[in-house]
């Protein structure tokens, strides 16, 4: 009989997880240091590809719930350079394969999903130790204490899990990101809604870029991307909004209006997002008892990957620990042995759009990724 699995995390991979092992029977738990649901925002938009994230979604038995939450057109993208001239502008006809949904409702569909209780919250994980015989010690900020007998670190970039299997410690990419939003956009802020069209926008440049993605409900959510050293940020007052906004809006002078103006005319103060990456060929030795899914196996550049991959790495864990219920390590074994290759080329694939996006070709680059990605599912 397979032992209950201890699940740290409840973010999309941990909670696919629980849900594939629910589907099969299994027993599961989730222990997820926010207090709540609801406890905070949980970001904007997910394109969910048909290769990974969606296979995730039917191997959990909610394809359809995920069909009824998309956000029709959002698959549109274009490009820009800084004068706001649109290089490569793709509307959604439906047949694009990565339909967009909003992360905080596809974690509320998992939510719902899973038995009462099966999500513990406000169970910060303070330590973990190995106790022997592949089972293992957690610790929690309230001084109580568990033993798991499977355990999946699900636990994001700072992960207390990963330190049982590895040593790798995320390195910060040279990159940052700063949040804003505009609401009500097409009444309040109509030239910036226009130049941000149906979808998504990037408007590049060596070193910087303004990414905005349209959202329902005339919303539209920024990343304002500065390739500058971390030292730098850290000169920035960001408890001071508009002392932070000015700062981050004169690094974009010259460029139009209606793009600088989702800096400047943002309905919410900015918020500072650092961005970490493991090792490209991050893998680990099998060590009995536990293994990880996510960012915590694969932390990488923003790419549209993540999500997807942390659902598929926890929908093929579920599926494999199902297979070989009376043999975890060979159920950890073959996850492990396809997870390294996967998330290998994702992430190298992230740092290279990373550069198309920010690097010396910026912006055109990236017209010549999206045009040859575009050709790539014609031919398909």
């Amino acid at each position: 009989m397979t032992p209950p699995v201890t699940i740290v995390g409840a973010g999309l991979g941990g909670l696919i997880l629980a849900r594939v092992l629910h589907v099969h029977g299994i027993a599961a738990t989730i222990y997820e240091a926010e207090p709540s649901a609801g406890a905070r925002t949980q970001g904007g938009q997910l394109d969910i590809h048909a290769h990974d994230g969606q296979l995730a979604l039917k191997d959990a038995g909610l394809f359809d719930a995920f069909r009824a939450i998309i956000h029709e057109g959002g698959e549109a993208s274009r490009v820009l350079d800084q004068r706001g001239t649109v290089l490569l502008d793709e509307p959604d006809d439906g047949t694009g394969g990565r339909p967009e949904v909003l992360r905080g409702d596809l974690r509320r569909i998992l939510l719902e999903s899973l038995p009462d209780g099966m999500v513990q919250w406000g169970r910060k994980v303070s330590d973990v130790r190995p106790l022997g015989d592949g089972r293992h010690e957690l610790s929690f900020a309230d001084g109580s204490t568990l033993s798991s007998g499977l355990l999946v670190g699900a636990d994001g970039a700072w992960s207390r899990v990963r330190p049982l299997l590895s040593d790798a410690k995320p390195d910060y990419v040279g990159t940052s990101f700063i949040e804003t939003y505009l609401y009500d956009a097409d009444e309040r802020h109509a030239a910036a809604a226009k130049a941000v069209g149906a979808g998504g926008m990037f408007a590049a440049a060596p070193g910087k870029g303004i990414f905005a993605h349209r959202e329902a409900g005339s919303v539209l959510h920024t990343y304002v991307a500065l390739s500058r050293p971390v030292e730098w940020f850290a000169g920035i007052d960001f408890g001071n909004a508009a002392a932070a906004t000015a700062r981050i809006a004169a690094e974009f002078d010259g460029w139009a209006p209606e793009l600088t103006a989702l800096i400047t005319d943002g309905d919410t103060a900015p918020v500072l997002r650092v961005l970490h990456t493991l090792p490209i060929a991050h893998r680990w030795d099998r060590v009995p008892g536990v293994t990880l899914v996510g960012d915590a196996a694969h932390l990488a550049p923003p790419a549209g990957e993540g999500a997807n991959l942390a659902m598929f790495d926890g929908a093929e864990l579920g599926k494999a620990i199902a297979a070989h219920p009376r043999e975890l390590e060979a159920a950890l074994s073959a996850y492990e042995a396809a997870l390294f290759p996967r998330s290998q080329s994702a992430a190298a694939d992230a740092h290279e759009i990373l550069k198309l996006c920010l690097g010396d070709s910026a912006p055109f680059g990236l017209v010549e990724f999206f045009a040859h990605a575009s050709a790539s599912q014609t031919i398909s």
